[in-house]
């Protein structure tokens, strides 16, 4: 056989290979992701039964927090649309184009989406209501503020500051309602709070205009309307601060388990606002709902604004005119809101998914009747599809707020409205402003409008539609973590004595778009050692990763303790109790070894406690004693690792976690560290051993977890793994057994 012919057969055996190598993969994945159960509708909250009369869920949830809820968004509501309505007569006195105006009221926005986060994090760490009544009386200031404005940049620094009074509402109101009303009328509830938006678009206009008439309807007389507007901030400020908090979650809790079962439940560490993010984009539904809403954004902030340079500029209307005008384009959302709420609540019932469908048609209809009454020139024609347009947007924004309460656990509610505005302001609010403006400039208000309409709500509208058929999905999974958690608190209500010290349940991983690990699950004793093993890429340091905080899990639950810290930042396991050793990159290269340890020891408050415990390292590896003005990364291997474990001895974990504590060292030194090792474990010390070495981990190690391609594929004791020759063959073929 010729040399070209052994290079084709060989070319084709790669070929071969390749492509069962990719099959198989394709199949573990699709096998993977059929684990994630749909639950028949009786199990999924709000899904199927009766309907609640709205008599009795206000009877559970009381009148006044939606009361005020709403009488809050109307206040909001007034005050952006004076800055819509009086626009161009604000843009008159600053002396100021088209694109400066719509980038300045746009820039509100912008300040309150970015201050929304951190409104979001306050929201999961103390008490609602009154951060709300704080934020409120920030928002009536900077508000009562915008009256004194002589130029661009005070207009831009109280635009800011009246966004980061109303960015507290973002995060924050839907998750007091969801929180405070039962599921059975949780949609008519947002619609409720929707419907503060037409109410004040239709009474905002009217009052901001009659102020102006009353004052003299002279240059500057624009100013009363934002000192008479800071008024009923205050009263709302006041009110929030007296209102009582809802218990987060009870309500999915009562409706899967009949009782509100957070009463026994140790509480968990803070989200980490950065990992509840990733966490939430896995979400799919509301991943498609988030993107979709941005992509809308682009016409949802820029459209007012420009709709009233349009009535200024093509039909002379004074801004009396304007409000009476911006009155009748919401006047039929009045009517079309609390419809949507209840049809959409009966959606939901019989078929969750078709609830967001409706989501996702309105705003296509939105963005119809607006295209389309863009092409008429008569005044009067183009505000009535205006008007019904505004009221499509009305009802496709009546079921967001149920739909993110349904999809999204009830611990990061707040993270999950806070990238809603996000999405809208920042993504498309602020350069669909600053693009309809440029637009607007250069070719006019309706051309500028007819650019950014169908584009933004065809693919916002078409994206959401899309995500709903993940929403049945999504809805289960956040049922299955209720039910997990209800059982372990059952378990360790049962059994106080014996809560494992470390417990992983159901966790999947990934880096970007490569999903690592696949539904694992293992639990850890106190005082128990655990070993992971598994060939090279089976996930054994991602999992670790995932425990120690320095990954986000996509899936699942980890807890320590108890105490759930999926999470929760790194910095607060270590406060727990939880040191991690990281193979090969444990200390500080650039720092001595007396440094190193100095570092490690100010996590002991106690200065006395902190100099014994540094002794005690040094007793164990008197070795570093003569070495402690060295710098770490000059040290032998064994040394670093003997400095790393020194870390461990000095602070005491409760929970130990070694990755690769042999690698690359010589087998005197590996025994040196094993004793130690075995010290930690007399002692009491809870670890997990990630091992390439099968003889070295099962030295040790009481039990054994064995993975491969992200999954567990054994868990039990160390002794019956030896016995298992079909998975440590696989080990050892692969030279990490040695």
């Amino acid at each position: 056989m010729s040399t070209t012919d052994d290079e084709s057969t060989s070319s084709q055996g790669l070929s071969s290979l390749t492509s069962v190598i990719f099959e198989e993969e394709q199949q573990r994945l699709a096998a993977a992701n059929e684990e994630i159960v749909v639950l028949p509708d009786d199990l999924l909250p709000g899904v199927g039964g009766k309907g609640m009369r709205l008599s009795e869920g206000l009877k559970q949830g009381g009148v006044s927090m939606i009361a005020l809820l709403l009488l809050l968004i109307v206040v909001e509501e007034f005050q952006t649309v004076a800055l819509l309505v009086l626009g161009p007569d604000i843009q008159e006195t600053l002396d100021i184009s088209d694109t400066t105006l719509l980038g300045l009221i746009s820039f509100g926005g912008v300040v309150l989406v970015l201050a929304s986060l951190p409104f979001a994090w306050l929201a999961d760490r103390y008490s609602r209501t009154k951060v709300l009544s704080v934020a409120i009386a920030v928002w009536g200031a900077c508000g009562v503020g915008l009256g004194f404005i002589v130029n661009p940049f005070q207009m831009a620094f109280g635009t800011a500051g009246t966004g980061i009074g109303k960015s507290a509402n973002i995060p924050i109101t839907p998750s007091l309602i969801a929180d405070q009303y039962p599921i059975g009328v949780r949609t008519r509830m947002f619609a409720a709070q929707t419907l503060g938006r037409p109410i004040g678009q239709v009474v905002g206009p009217i009052v901001a205009g009659g102020i102006v008439l009353i004052a003299g309807d002279q240059a500057g007389d624009w100013r009363w309307v934002f000192w008479m507007f800071g008024f009923p901030a205050v009263g709302l400020a006041i009110a929030f601060a007296f209102k009582r908090e809802p218990k987060r979650g009870r309500n999915e809790q009562e409706a899967v388990f009949g009782e509100d079962i957070t009463e026994s439940e140790i509480h968990d560490g803070p989200v980490r606002l950065s990992a509840a993010m990733a966490r939430l984009k896995k979400v799919r539904t509301f991943y498609f709902l988030i993107v979709g809403i941005g992509v809308l954004g682009f016409a949802l902030v820029a459209v007012p604004a420009t709709f009233n340079l349009l009535m200024k500029d093509v039909y002379g209307y004074g801004a009396f005119q304007r409000g009476w005008i911006m009155s009748i384009t919401w006047s039929v959302s009045v009517i079309a809101i609390p419809i949507a709420g209840r049809y959409g609540e009966r959606l939901f019932r019989r078929n969750p998914p078709s609830a967001l469908k409706l989501m996702g048609a309105s705003i296509l209809m939105y963005g119809f009747f607006l295209t389309v009454g863009l092409r008429f020139q008569q005044a009067a024609i183009l505000i009535a599809f205006f008007a019904i347009g505004n009221a499509c947007q009305g009802m496709a924004f009546t079921q967001l707020g149920p739909t993110i309460s349904a999809v999204v656990p009830y611990q990061m509610r707040a993270q999950a409205f806070s990238m809603v505005g996000v999405y809208i302001f920042l993504m498309g609010g602020f350069f669909g402003g600053l693009l309809t403006g440029a637009f607007s400039d250069a070719f006019g208000q309706r051309t500028a409008l007819t650019v950014v309409i169908p584009v933004a709500t065809l693919i916002g509208g078409l994206m959401i539609i899309y995500g709903s058929r993940y929403m049945k999905r999504d809805i289960s999974l956040t049922v299955s973590e209720l039910i997990e958690m209800q059982e372990e608190q059952k378990r360790m209500a049962a059994d106080p004595e014996n809560v494992p010290v470390l417990q992983v349940r159901n966790v999947d991983a990934s880096y970007g778009t490569l999903q690592v690990l696949f539904d694992v699950s293992f639990e850890v004793k106190k005082g128990e050692c655990l070993a992971l093993l598994g060939t090279n890429g089976a996930g054994k340091s991602t999992i670790l990763r995932s425990i120690s905080g320095l990954l986000n899990p996509d899936r699942g639950v980890i807890r320590m303790n108890g105490r759930t810290i999926t999470l929760v930042d790194p910095q607060y396991r270590v406060a727990l109790g939880m040191m991690q050793i990281p193979g090969g990159d444990a200390v500080f290269p650039s720092m001595t070894v007396s440094e190193n340890l100095e570092l490690w020891s100010e996590l002991i408050e106690d200065k006395q406690k902190r100099a014994e415990r540094i002794e005690a390292t040094f007793a164990v590896f008197p070795e570093l004693l003569h070495l402690v003005d060295s710098k770490a990364g000059s040290l032998s291997g064994g040394q670093q690792q003997m400095l790393a474990l020194g870390k461990a001895i000095m602070l005491e974990p409760d929970l130990l976690l070694i990755d690769e504590l042999s690698l690359g060292l010589a087998p005197i030194v590996v025994q040196r560290l094993l004793g130690i090792v075995e010290k930690l474990k007399e002692q009491g010390t809870t670890m997990v051993l990630v091992e390439q070495s099968v003889n070295v981990a099962l030295a040790v190690a009481d039990r054994a977890v064995f993975m491969e391609r992200g999954q567990v594929k054994f868990e039990g004791p160390a002794q019956e793994l030896l016995e298992r020759d079909d998975l440590l063959r696989a080990v050892f073929l692969s030279g990490e057994g040695a």
